[in-house]
Formats: structure tokens, C-alpha cells, sequence
């Protein structure tokens, strides 16, 4: 959510000022670029220094820098995705709802065009008092996003309302907020990515090639939409970039099918593209099996299939199944596509050059239950997935009704 966007942090001269060093950690570890921005009382509290080395930009203090070099406050918000000022003190809480302007922050916070979240911290009586209880109103009324203080021990040694919310509630509030607009917020999706490994003994295994980089894709792109996501991954070395995405680690078929069908019932859509192996060994061996003879036969059983599984208890959740093939791709995924109850199927083939296990591009053709098909040109698996994405939304729009029938 936060990924790629320019935070300016405005910082003010509160006790509170110290936990602005974790904030900034946190907005840089969600991938966000941030430049923070401080009254002078502020660097009473927190040093400029520390601010600057987190955020890996200078900080600016004032209208002027040491060199005498205007910094301009107009272009600073201009380049903000968002400004978030934490904490807020009562003092220019008072000067921003008054449309005082004396300090770099104050100047920042009247020229800005994008959103402004802001925390406020102050005393128990401070934050209930009359004349902050107005000015909150005014600030809201304005646009600005509060983020409600939090209770518990205060600077004076009370206890109450009035202690700014901590860092992370603080990412975590404004993720939910910008969530708000996306087209699948409210929406929990289910991805299943990754092979999975069938146990010969304690150190052998059947597997395949997948490498899981198309369904943590596909995580991060239901993400990026709002949705919450639960991503039950086997064995890989791929993660998320979004930290929304919940992930469990599986190993099995029999792993994947328990994980899914417990997330199952209570998610709107489930895209499953992992790679689950058909077969597993009848038994499997207790110790590692001595290489004695110059064969070995392993008697192979079916695993279960999570995909007909889900296709079999669905009700109101969209489905989406992945086609591997290696010939005739679009006849064997239309098959799969009605034999396991699914609402869309994305296709593609192992043998073109591109696409397959372990490589970042793919090439694939999505076909819904209504004989709609969306052909895509070799892409990014980062854009495959946007697209798939896309196809889900324009097929929960539609329902039922055949998407070539006329409105």
C-alpha cells in the first residue's frame, strides 16, 4: 500500500517526537521514500541527525539550511504523496486550524495538495479541553485525517486519552484508509503459489520446477487492490513485497489442500496457481533409503486435487484455476475449466519461450465459464497479474451474464 510513495513526515515538539525514529524505520520498510521536516522545539526531543540517517535525506529545520539555502516548503509538498505529522501538538494543532504560519511545518501543511494524516499527543485534560476538541473539528472539516490518540501513560504520569498513537497503528491506519477507494477493499482473496513436495523419505522428495513467482504476483497485485490476502505458499524462495499479505508456508499436497480449505469458506475469491503434484509415493520410507540396487520402483498414488476440492464446495466465491499444458492449451484448460466447477481459468503453455516454471515473464490466455477469452501478449509476471486482477473484476461486475451478451 505504502510502496513507492513519497511521505513527507512532519515532526513537532512533543515528548511523543522520540517515537518518530521508529515511524520513519516502519515507512521505509513498507518501501515508501520519506523526507522529514521539524519545528526547532521538536529537536528537543529527537535529534535531526537520526531522522536524516533512517530516512536517507536531510532534514529539514527551517525556512533556510545551514548554507543559507531557501528550502522550499511549496516543493516539498508538491512532491508529497501524503504528509503525515506525528505528533501534532496542541500548540500547532491551534496554528493549523487558525491558519498560522511560522515554522516549515505550519508553511508545509498550508501548501499542501495531497492528503495529511495527523496524530495528536498531548496531556489528559489538554486533549479533552474544549478549545482542542474544536480544533480537531476544524481540521477535519479542513480535510485532514486524524488519527485518534491512543489511551495510556501520559508524560505528566497520568493515565488516559491523549498518547499519540503508536508508530505502527499509525502505518496501519493509513493503510486502511487509502485502502478505502481501492475496487476489492472489503474483498478477502485466497492465492495458493509454489510447487509442493511429496516425501520419498526423510531427504528425498518429488517435486516440480515451479518457482512461485507468478502466484506471490498475484498476491501482490490483489493487494495493491485492497483486497486482504491470504497466500498459502509451498516450498519457494518468493515473498510478497506487500506486508498485508498473510502467508502460511506448506510443504505437501495434503498440506495445500488442509491450508486452502480452511481459508476457503470465509473468502470472496481464490486464485490457485500453484503448481500441486498429481502423485505421491504409496508409502513412505521412516530412514533415508540406502542406494543398494541399481533400480528402485516407487508405487505412486494420487494426491488429493485442491482445485476440484474447492470447485466442489463452492458457493458464492469466484474461482480461478491455472492451465499448465504443453499441447492443445486451450482445449485441455476449456476441459479443466468445466470439470472442476471453476469461473475462470488462465492458460498457458510450458514450452514457449517466456513462460513456464522459474522465468519472470509469462504469456497467457484467460477464458471465463461464459466462453469469454482475453488472449495477452509475453508481459511481466508482475503485469500477467495485474491483468488477471482486472479480468476478476470485470467478471465479478457482470455476474452471471454472459459478458458478449448485449446490455
Amino acid at each position: 500500500m505504502l510502496r513507492h510513495k513519497h511521505i513527507v513526515l512532519a515532526v513537532t515538539g512533543g515528548i511523543a517526537a522520540y517515537k518518530a525514529a521508529s515511524l520513519v524505520r516502519l515507512f521505509v520498510k513498507e518501501g515508501a521514500e520519506v523526507r522529514v521536516i521539524m519545528t526547532k522545539s521538536a529537536e528537543d526531543f529527537v535529534t535531526a541527525k537520526t531522522l536524516g540517517v533512517l530516512s536517507k535525506h536531510e532534514v529539514v529545520t527551517g525556512f533556510f539550511d545551514a548554507g543559507d539555502n531557501w528550502n522550499n516548503h511549496v516543493h516539498l509538498a508538491e512532491w508529497a504523496d501524503m504528509i503525515v505529522v506525528a505528533p501534532l501538538t496542541a500548540n500547532t494543532m491551534a496554528k493549523f486550524a487558525n491558519g498560522l504560519c511560522d515554522n516549515i511545518v505550519c508553511a508545509c501543511y498550508l501548501s499542501a495538495r495531497s492528503v495529511v494524516f495527523a496524530a495528536p499527543a498531548m496531556d489528559l485534560d489538554m486533549y479533552r479541553h474544549p478549545t482542542t476538541i474544536e480544533n480537531i473539528a476544524k481540521l477535519e472539516k479542513q480535510g485532514t485525517v486524524i488519527i485518534p490518540a491512543e489511551r495510556g501513560e501520559l508524560a505528566s504520569g497520568l493515565s488516559g486519552e491523549g498518547r499519540m498513537a503508536e508508530p505502527e497503528h499509525i502505518v496501519e491506519f493509513i493503510k486502511a484508509h487509502l485502502s478505502k477507494g481501492l475496487p476489492l477493499s472489503g474483498k478477502r482473496v485466497l492465492v495458493n503459489a509454489g510447487p509442493t513436495y511429496e516425501a520419498i523419505d526423510p531427504v528425498r522428495f518429488i517435486g516440480n520446477r515451479s518457482s512461485g513467482k507468478m502466484g506471490v504476483a498475484l498476491a501482490d497485485a490483489f493487494a495493491e487492490a485492497g483486497a486482504e490476502v491470504y497466500l498459502v505458499l509451498g516450498p519457494s524462495n518468493c515473498s510478497p513485497l506487500h506486508k498485508s499479505v498473510s502467508v502460511q508456508h506448506v510443504e505437501s499436497a495434503q498440506d495445500m489442500l488442509e491450508a486452502c480449505t480452511a481459508h476457503f469458506s470465509r473468502v470472496d475469491i481464490a486464485v490457485l496457481s500453484a503448481a500441486v503434484a498429481d502423485y505421491k509415493p504409496k508409502t513412505v520410507a521412516g530412514q533415508k533409503i540406502k542406494k543398494k540396487d541399481s533400480t528402485l520402483n516407487l508405487e505412486l498414488i494420487k494426491t488429493a486435487d485442491v482445485l476440484k476440492t474447492l470447485g466442489e464446495t463452492k458457493k458464492h466465491q469466484v474461482l480461478i484455476g491455472f492451465a499448465l499444458e504443453t499441447e492443445n492449451v486451450e482445449e485441455y484448460a476449456r476441459e479443466k475449466l468445466k470439470s472442476k466447477n471453476l469461473d475462470m481459468i488462465v492458460a498457458n503453455s510450458a514450452t514457449e519461450a517466456g513462460t513456464g516454471f522459474g522465468v519472470d515473464t509469462n504469456r497467457v490466455t484467460i477464458i471465463d465459464k461464459h466462453n469469454n477469452l482475453y488472449k495477452f501478449e509475453l508481459k511481466t509476471k508482475q503485469e500477467i497479474a495485474r491483468d488477471i486482477v482486472k479480468a476478476t473484476l470485470d467478471y465479478m461486475m457482470h455476474g452471471e451474464k454472459n459478458m458478449n451478451d448485449p446490455a
